[in-house]
């Protein structure tokens, strides 16, 4: 086993000759990484290459770290690609570790977080969500979860999107009973909620189910989630029987409804192979320069469904060193399953299994099935894998052209590489929030995605010119500061603003502020009575224009318009829905769960209790005198 990068060749593969291409610079990072050296360990550990700028150019990991960077001293036997890399090397930092895997993790976490360009990088870096069952109630719940997994809580998962998390608490919902409502909720139910009325919840906010029976069905749940669905069937149907012949007919039917629930569950895993338990399924396939790795989740012998992912590289990088640097930082954000089964070995198998055992706490295998059950589902996977990458190359292939013809129609010197696209959303003014959507080559790059919840005082309530004066100085007075030469992708290349002439010289008033004049704009207004392809374009020095009605770039505007707008508004009401579910009651010290209800059903609202007077409060039971009279200075502003 060699300790190359993944994305490097060994200075014996011989062979690449100084090229044209090459840059002439290259000696002075050669003397860079040779003052390096001279201090640099033998010991195993991560190096970081660091150009000018203060940029991360590539992390790596080594064995021995002074031997694989002593590579880099000879970089005429290194592909053009490195060579360029060790061209704008500046200076290097090294970072050292006990072993080789701890090195492997450490690289991994290290490329996560910094993207260094000269790496392969695991692009789509979202969470996944997961099914929690909550251990700090004497009825717990079970709920959706996304984030960092914490300790004490019980999760079972992952899952590959929203979605399957969704229909999979819906089915536990109607075959367990679970509660799913926030714990201030459960305190202040007085009578059961629709959830029991359509048989989802045993209601035991208002005690229709003993303590130990729910424990009970939380204890279903748990074996369901782990596996043990087969079982728990069985159990079901006897039960079932029992009842029956008791003639207890109606808890008999319950358990009939429950079966019924749990065989829906069963019956719509599309693939489902019972004796894999927990694993993960990878498969990757490559075609025009890019790669898609299709990851399928398995745990408890269900799949929790699929997704794709396609790591930036290079054109020349193989499937096993894609896919190597991928198992890396995929599971630098989640612990990885007991067994991971590949479509192909990777370079260094034994120290990234290794390295995911550290991880993990527990032992994990990689396994590259040759036949049987298991290759049928690396073959499906890799059906999947390879119709994505298509759909994906012919998506890029279409947006790249209305691109095109984006810059061709707004006088542009292509080609765009970034649009943003800007919009307002409020109510008479409140809760404003402005939109920011991005889109490129690739389709909508959503992590690029930006909200701005209008803040200044001095805005008149309503005014979206002065919002959008707002947004556009923040956004572009960060974008000077963090980007000031324009290199790190964060300048747009066309902005496209929800709005007139009014909009548009407002966004330039603002821009010239700040001393941004050279990026461009322009103004999409809607077209008479707001109809959908007679939008009118406002661009700077230029008289207004229409697009044909059958013109695809028209189209495309009006998607990207659109989106923003879905954006905006979505962020507006997530803002607005905080405010609304915040009590004035929230905000005071020693007012918990029971005795907000109590107020509450004493005075029945939060504004009648801030009216009330100091003796109306001390009439409330549970509520002293001290506490009544804190309440009212609170609400009053005395104290």
């Amino acid at each position: 086993m060699t300790d190359r990068p993944v994305d490097e060749p060994d200075r014996d593969d011989g062979a690449a000759q100084p090229d044209a291409g090459a840059d002439p610079a290259t000696p002075r990072g050669v003397e860079a990484i040779r003052a390096a050296l001279r201090t640099m360990p033998s010991s195993p550990g991560v190096y970081r290459m660091i150009d000018g700028k203060g940029d991360v150019l590539y992390v790596g990991k080594a064995r021995n770290l002074k031997r694989r960077v002593i590579n880099y001293t000879q970089p005429h036997r290194l592909p053009v690609r490195i060579q360029r890399m060790i061209a704008a090397t500046l200076t290097m930092e090294v970072l050292t570790t006990h072993t080789e895997a701890e090195a492997l993790l450490l690289e991994s976490n290290l490329i996560k977080k910094l993207k260094p360009r000269y790496n392969i990088l695991l692009r789509d870096d979202k969470s996944f969500p997961y099914i929690e069952i909550t251990s700090d109630h004497a009825f717990p719940r079970i709920v959706k979860f996304r984030g960092t997994l914490r300790k004490g809580g019980e999760y079972f998962g992952p899952f590959a999107s929203a979605g399957a998390v969704t229909s999979t608490l819906t089915a536990l919902q109607k075959t367990f009973l679970l509660r799913t409502c926030a714990d201030n909720v459960f305190a202040s139910r007085s009578r059961p909620c629709l959830l029991f009325q359509i048989k989802r919840c045993a209601a035991p906010c208002v005690d229709r189910v003993a303590e130990a029976d729910y424990k009970a069905l939380v204890e279903e749940a748990r074996a369901f989630l782990s596996g043990s669905s087969k079982a728990l069937q069985h159990d079901l149907a006897k039960r079932m029987d029992e009842a029956a012949q008791a003639l207890d007919y109606e808890q008999a039917a319950i358990f009939r409804d429950r079966i019924k629930a749990l065989t829906n569950v069963q019956s719509h895993q599309d693939i489902n192979l019972p004796t894999l338990g927990e694993a993960d399924v990878i498969a990757c396939h490559q075609a025009g320069g890019q790669t898609c790795v299709q990851v399928f989740f398995f745990r408890g012998g269900r799949n929790n469904g699929n997704r794709s992912f396609f790591p930036a590289h290079a054109g020349d990088e193989g499937l096993p060193e894609v896919l190597e640097a991928f198992l890396g930082q995929f599971y630098a954000g989640f612990p990885p399953p007991r067994e991971i089964l590949l479509l192909t070995d990777i370079p260094h198998h034994d120290l990234v299994e290794q390295a995911l055992c550290l991880r993990a706490g527990h032992r994990v295998r990689l396994v590259v099935p040759r036949r049987g059950s298991r290759r049928k589902l690396i073959d499906h996977a890799l059906l999947n894998a390879r119709e994505a990458l298509g759909r994906r190359l012919a998506e890029s292939s279409a947006q790249r052209t209305l691109l095109e013809g984006t810059a061709v129609a707004f006088g542009l010197d292509g080609p765009l590489q970034r649009v943003e696209i800007y919009d307002n959303s409020h109510i008479s003014g409140t809760h404003a929030v402005g939109g920011m959507v991005v889109a490129g080559p690739e389709g909508f790059m959503k992590a690029a995605y930006r909200k701005f919840n209008i803040r200044s005082p001095d805005i008149t309530p309503g005014d979206d010119y002065a919002m959008m004066r707002e947004v556009m100085i923040r956004r572009f007075a960060r974008a000077r500061k963090e980007d000031p030469d324009r290199d790190r992708g964060q300048w747009p290349d066309l902005v496209l603003i929800d709005g007139g002439l009014g909009q548009l010289n407002a966004v330039r008033e603002a821009l010239a502020e700040i001393g941004v004049e050279d990026v461009p704009l322009v103004g999409v207004a809607k077209g008479p009575d707001r109809d959908a392809g007679r939008e009118r374009f406002f661009v700077p020095n230029r008289p207004p224009f229409m697009l044909r009605h059958n013109d695809p770039v028209l189209y495309f505007i009006q998607r990207l318009r659109d989106e923003a707008h879905r954006f905006a508004i979505g962020s507006h009401r997530t803002r607005r829905s905080k405010a609304i579910g915040v009590s004035p009651l929230d905000s005071v010290p020693g007012i918990g769960a029971s005795r907000k209800k109590a107020l509450l059903h004493h005075f029945g609202s939060a504004k009648a209790v801030s009216q009330a007077g100091l003796t109306d409060l001390e009439a409330v039971e549970g509520i002293s005198a001290a506490l009544a009279k804190k309440l009212y200075d609170h609400f009053h502003g005395e104290g």
